[in-house]
């Protein structure tokens, strides 16, 4: 049965995306379409610097204040920063959805950017940064995009220590404020509620600035990096292709053609890579993209003198895919409509899903799903394999 869905546009500019369950427990989000894909080389970061001073305290609240209030109710409460968006969200038994939406629009409406908070905050996201590049498996998915876009946009979203550490608490609040208005919000919501109260609560403690936001831009490239370090003793490799937007109907094709190639243990990349020659532990892939760009990556963890075999199978296997046959195709469908209704469990998943659908276009495609995949044909994958592999990226972090 096709669930519960309701969209709204409030007079105060914000989209209100719903979908109703029966289950006494409620996913909400508020986002800003803004994050560090509009950010220029010298300031890269900020959009993250933001996501982290909304927690430390509002006018009424400190940040013990919102953890306790969330935390004691049962809930849980986080935020992301991507190119495109910054998302805060909650998760709480149904019964308390007004208690965390007055959280929520309190840190939204009244942070004060605390000048003791913010100096502490910078020092805890430099050693955020830190964290990951101490992790090259984490790591490496921020070092692909540099060889996938140019800078600014090809930087790493946390930022870095040289564009962090100058950061000045009244030129981030003025930031802030020039770039966050309910105008560009999307409130999603997955759960039990009362839409309507919702909607009601949500236009009478939002007011509107008229702010527009520029168009993300950026310049597409492709090249081939290999960083060595010390400390380290796998090898991380990664192969990026740029990918059809999201609001393209061929990225319904490469979810295909991703399930068939790269998507579990028994998909032809696992197969090839560990079962058959042994050369990782981990084979992985993604599909990341907002409304302005979209990427394919295929991750494996190896040893240092078998990245370039890694790197061959992978290109055999796209060019493979000419093998494809019409059994293949059926399975790879049924795998992804099936993962799809197992994601659908959880709705935090469904709530980002539904988000991202509608930056990319429409959030109602989300519930066209099966029909999207089940209209992709082999010759459609086949053609797509082609296309993709006439460019591509790679990056390596070795073992010094």
């Amino acid at each position: 049965m096709k669930p519960k869905f309701q969209k709204r546009i409030l007079k105060n500019g914000m989209t209100v995306l719903y979908e109703s369950r029966d289950l006494p427990v409620v996913s909400l989000s508020i986002t800003n379409k803004f994050g560090a894909g509009f950010e220029s080389q010298k300031i890269k970061g900020i959009s993250h610097v933001i996501e982290h001073l909304v927690f430390t305290g509002t006018k009424t609240r400190t940040h013990e204040d919102i953890a306790r209030e969330i935390e004691k109710k049962g809930g849980v409460m986080n935020a992301f920063t991507n190119n495109e968006t910054t998302s805060f969200w909650f998760k709480l038994p149904a019964e308390h959805i007004f208690s965390g939406l007055e959280i929520l629009s309190d840190m939204l409406n009244n942070p004060t950017f605390n000048p003791k908070k913010f100096e502490k905050e910078k020092r805890v996201i430099l050693e955020e940064i830190k964290m990951y590049h101490d992790d090259p498996k984490s790591d490496i998915y921020e070092k692909i995009i540099e060889t996938l876009y140019e800078k600014p946009f090809g930087l790493n979203i946390i930022g870095f220590k040289e564009t962090i550490s100058p950061l000045d608490r009244d030129f981030v609040f003025d930031f802030y404020k020039k770039n966050y208005s309910p105008k560009n919000y999307i409130v999603t919501i997955v759960g039990s509620a009362d839409f309507n109260k919702v909607c009601e609560y949500l236009e009478s403690n939002f007011q509107s600035k008229d702010i527009s936001l520029p168009e993300v831009k950026t310049k597409k490239i492709n090249k081939e990096q290999v960083e060595e370090r010390q400390g380290i003793d796998q090898a991380h490799f990664m192969f990026a292709v740029h990918a059809p937007l999201p609001h393209d109907k061929k990225i319904h094709t490469l979810e295909v053609l991703d399930a068939y190639l790269a998507s579990g243990m028994s998909s032809r990349l696992f197969l090839e890579i560990r079962e058959k020659h042994g050369l990782a532990y981990a084979v992985k892939s993604s599909l990341d993209g907002e409304k302005s760009y979209s990427h394919y990556l295929i991750y494996v963890g190896t040893t240092k003198p078998a990245v370039p075999k890694v790197k061959s199978i992978i290109l055999q296997e796209f060019k493979n895919i000419e093998k494809m046959t019409p059994s293949n195709l059926k399975q790879a469908k049924e795998q992804l409509i099936g993962l799809k209704k197992v994601r659908s469990e959880e709705s935090v998943t469904v709530m980002n899903e539904l988000l991202y659908e509608e930056i990319a276009g429409n959030a109602e495609d989300y519930y066209k799903h099966e029909e999207n995949i089940n209209s992709v044909s082999l010759q459609q994958v086949k053609a797509l394999a082609k296309e993709l592999l006439k460019s591509y990226s790679t990056f390596s972090i070795l073992p010094k």
